[in-house]
């Protein structure tokens, strides 16, 4: 494995601990090690920057699907200092994934990401 994709990989790792982290401190903390204090985050149902509104946007996705995680579906793949991947949002109860997308992401020089573009390709009609 090369050190660039080291370097996408544990970006992609970072993003996904943010993600998943459930206690607001934690939270908190992986949103800040994860991103560079500019950092952005858009969807098309969100458009945030800085570390206070992705830890918003995190924790609402939390509060709308309490008892679920993302977790990455395939390979990273990178270039520059870009990266794309997919994702599913998995219920921990029975398995069930009825959010999914895909995410490319921007780096800065120390890895933290400067932003993130990301599309739903499956949601649930309700969200």
């Amino acid at each position: 494995m090369s050190a660039n994709t080291d370097r996408y990989e544990s970006a992609v790792a970072r993003y996904f601990e943010a993600w998943n982290a459930r206690e607001p401190d934690t939270l908190a903390r992986a949103v800040a090690t994860a991103w560079s204090p500019q950092g952005g985050y858009t969807d098309p149902l969100a458009e945030v920057r800085g570390h206070e509104g992705i830890v918003a946007v995190v924790s609402a996705a939390q509060a709308r699907f309490p008892g679920f995680a993302f977790r990455l579906t395939g390979a990273v793949e990178g270039h520059h200092d870009t990266a794309r991947f997919s994702w599913e949002l998995v219920s921990e109860a029975d398995g069930s994934a009825p959010v999914a997308g895909s995410d490319v992401i921007t780096l800065d020089a120390d890895g933290r990401i400067t932003a993130v573009l990301g599309f739903l390709d499956r949601v649930p009609a309700e969200v």
